[in-house]
């Protein structure tokens, strides 16, 4: 764990998504300072329930957003926060977002400081969520064939999101956030198989495959269809390139994959 242990601020940060995989750890991370929010939380948040955001920004001056499906919906968040008295939003995007996101609009356009996180894929995707259970089964099919990423750990994403939440000079810097090292599929599985010692077999499929069995699963058109753009983008080679940013902020060099198996559930 880095510097950023104690957090430099005296204000409450409203955590949005608290429960998930960056939201838990920002939590983890500010202490006392956070008040988590999620459908689950004592400070109950809903983005289907707009009756809930008020009471759960009120008070608040800094927000750490994770956004929902509808950018619609972002927005009218957005302004009732700053009505309510926020002064500063830090946004979980994604590599590769356009300038012209309309998510990242919503933030930009809110007339109060802020601070945009793209990172590249989760390592933890690998044991808490889309990938986990294909993994377990020995077997992972994506459309990505040959192409590496560089996937990071979430910890550094969270402790990237704490920094610009709590201390200055972070205000309308965009940060493209990756781990240390462009990994295939094939050689991701084949550490996790080193660590579990149970092979974990990559297929190769066409994206409309994988599309079908995403939406199979219960996805909605709309984000199996930008979960399958997303890995094709690593297929085509677009996405390997190793950013320093996590090492800009943090000081320190971003987690490697060894790092997160170490510490993941396949220890």
């Amino acid at each position: 764990m880095s510097a950023i242990n104690t957090p430099s601020t005296d204000d409450t940060v409203l955590v949005l998504g608290a429960t998930g995989k960056t939201g838990r750890r920002v939590t983890g991370l500010l202490g006392s300072a956070a008040r988590p929010a999620s459908r689950s939380s004592a400070t109950r948040f809903d983005w289907s329930a707009p009756d809930t955001w008020e009471p759960a920004v009120r008070g608040t001056t800094v927000v750490y957003v994770v956004p929902p499906e509808n950018p619609v919906q972002l927005a009218d968040f957005v302004g009732v926060a700053v009505k309510a008295g926020v002064t500063r939003l830090v946004l979980l995007s994604m590599r590769g977002a356009p300038d012209d996101d309309p998510f990242e609009a919503a933030v930009k356009g809110a007339g109060v400081e802020w601070t945009i996180l793209r990172p590249t894929w989760f390592m933890q995707n690998f044991d808490e969520d889309i990938f986990a259970e294909p993994v377990r089964r020995g077997e992972l099919a994506v459309p990505a064939g040959d192409g590496v990423h560089p996937f990071i750990d979430v910890v550094d994403i969270a402790e990237v999101a704490v920094v610009a939440l709590t201390r200055p000079g972070h205000h309308g810097k965009t940060y493209d956030l990756s781990g240390p090292e462009a990994l295939s599929f094939p050689e991701v599985l084949a550490r996790i198989s080193e660590v579990t010692g149970e092979p974990v077999r990559y297929v190769d499929v066409a994206p409309e495959e994988f599309t079908a069995a995403l939406r199979g699963l219960g996805f909605s058109e709309e984000i199996a269809d930008l979960v399958t753009m997303l890995i094709v983008l690593i297929r085509k080679g677009e996405e390997a390139h190793v950013s320093d940013n996590v090492q800009r902020v943090l000081g320190r060099a971003p987690r490697t994959f060894a790092d997160y198996l170490g510490s993941s559930k396949f220890a």
